[in-house]
């Protein structure tokens, strides 16, 4: 397992789509598996989980994502799994780190553009 977070500022919409399409067409067996968003006084939580297939591992890892949003603050976490095909301990988490840089890439240049 690896993970990633972030503290930013954005639009919670135009982040989460700008997430979204970067997952999407960052791998071309990327799919989006399901999601779930939540409101309340003001702060908004969506997560989402995607799958994509590991060529090094020959399996599929997945991501999940979630964005914490109130106001213009927004606080990103994600957190990939799968990848391994050890029994007892994982051997190989290339696939998971391959798929966490995504998601880095994209935070740090949304910022870099903001």
């Amino acid at each position: 397992m690896a993970k990633y977070e972030r503290h930013l500022s954005g639009d919670f919409d135009a982040f989460l789509d700008y997430l979204f399409d970067g997952i999407m067409n960052g791998s071309v067996s990327a799919s989006y598996e399901d999601g779930s968003d939540w409101t309340a006084d003001g702060v908004r939580v969506a997560v989402r989980v995607f799958e994509r297939f590991s060529w090094v591992g020959s399996n599929r890892v997945s991501l999940n994502l979630t964005l914490v949003g109130q106001g213009n603050q927004l606080f990103l976490s994600a957190i990939t799994s799968g990848g391994s095909q050890a029994v007892f301990w994982k051997l190989n988490t290339i696939g998971e780190e391959s798929f966490l840089e995504c998601i880095e890439k994209l935070a740090e240049n949304y910022v870099q553009g903001a």
